[in-house]
């Protein structure tokens, strides 16, 4: 694995934004840059690392470790649904099908958790019983697995906005969409769930909760877009201590953000008001960690040496910057 003098060296070349107006349009996500040009959408996910709806801070090699994940579970999960990638030229880029994404992200949850005030727990331990449609038994407790896993979809905020969990009622009457999209949907993000559950126990690790977002292509396909089974749209436990730290009400050994959302916390930022200045050891630590769920989840070893991001972007993305 890269060393942490290798994530610090790599501090003051984080992807923190791109500009490049030939490209075309450009929209700026949360994360990503993205870019229509001539029927496609040409995606650049930075180094940006937001938390709470927020952009939290920069954090080393994490764009890098984003996109290369999305492009494992894109080809492990092409044959149940279709997805909207057409290559990968650079380390932190997918170019893309231009889709009309769908205004609603299908998340998934197989585990009563969550550390924040939206989380299905937060609802569980204050009474709640009815979760965006779905009934919940007594007598449950905090990261207990659902008997079956469980569909909480969420609307899209608008940039800088937060999302809301919904029930399949509130998605038909608050969007165009139609119950038999919703249906769909449904089930390729219940497909997609199973298919990450069963490829990370082989590692070891168990697919805790993740979204997934649909958009429809030029043939009126619903298909996959974005990202899919990332540490940033996904929860991931270690599968070994899974049970120990269960009975035990301990923590459970995590690899995904969930460690600066906890760091922030700690320090009473649960979202409003000032962000909390990252020390740059916590950076560190959460790119390492970045870097470990992509080894654990992948399998392979994780590749990649300091350097100017957005210099080697330009190199690899000169076909279509020189159009």
């Amino acid at each position: 694995m890269i060393t942490k003098e290798q994530i610090l060296a790599q501090l003051p070349f984080c992807l923190e934004s791109t500009d490049f107006p030939t490209l075309g349009e450009k929209y700026e996500g949360k994360v990503r840059d993205n870019y229509t040009l001539d029927g496609k959408r040409i995606i650049i996910v930075s180094d940006r690392l937001s938390a709470f709806d927020r952009i939290i801070t920069m954090v080393p090699f994490k764009g890098q470790v984003l996109n290369q994940i999305a492009q494992f579970w894109f080809e492990k999960t092409k044959d149940i649904v279709g997805n909207h990638v057409i290559e990968f030229p650079d380390p932190n880029v997918v170019v893309a099908k231009e889709c009309r994404a769908l205004p609603v992200e299908m998340v998934v949850r197989g585990y009563l958790t969550g550390v924040t005030t939206t989380s299905v727990w937060y609802h569980y331990e204050k009474g709640g019983r009815d979760f965006c449609g779905n009934s919940l038994p007594d007598g449950m407790k905090k990261d207990q697995k659902f008997d079956k896993p469980i569909l909480t979809p969420s609307t899209k905020a608008e940039k800088f906005g937060h999302d809301e969990s919904v029930s399949k009622e509130e998605v038909l009457k608050r969007t165009d969409i139609t119950e038999e999209q919703f249906d769909y949907m449904a089930d390729v993000a219940m497909k997609l769930y199973q298919r990450g559950v069963e490829v990370a126990a082989k590692q070891g690790i168990i697919l805790v909760d993740t979204k997934y977002e649909f958009g429809m292509n030029d043939e009126g396909e619903i298909i996959l877009i974005d990202e899919i089974h990332t540490p940033d749209s996904s929860r991931f436990w270690y599968a070994d201590e899974y049970q120990k730290r269960f009975e035990n009400r301990e923590t459970q050994k995590k690899i995904d953000k969930e460690y600066l959302r906890e760091w922030l916390a700690e320090r009473d930022f649960l979202g409003e008001g000032d962000i909390p200045e990252v020390p740059d050891d916590v950076k560190a630590e959460t790119a390492r960690r970045y870097i470990e769920a992509y080894e654990l989840i992948t399998g392979q070893e994780f590749e990649a040496s300091p350097g100017n991001v957005a210099e080697r972007i330009e190199g690899n993305l000169s076909k279509y910057l020189n159009k």
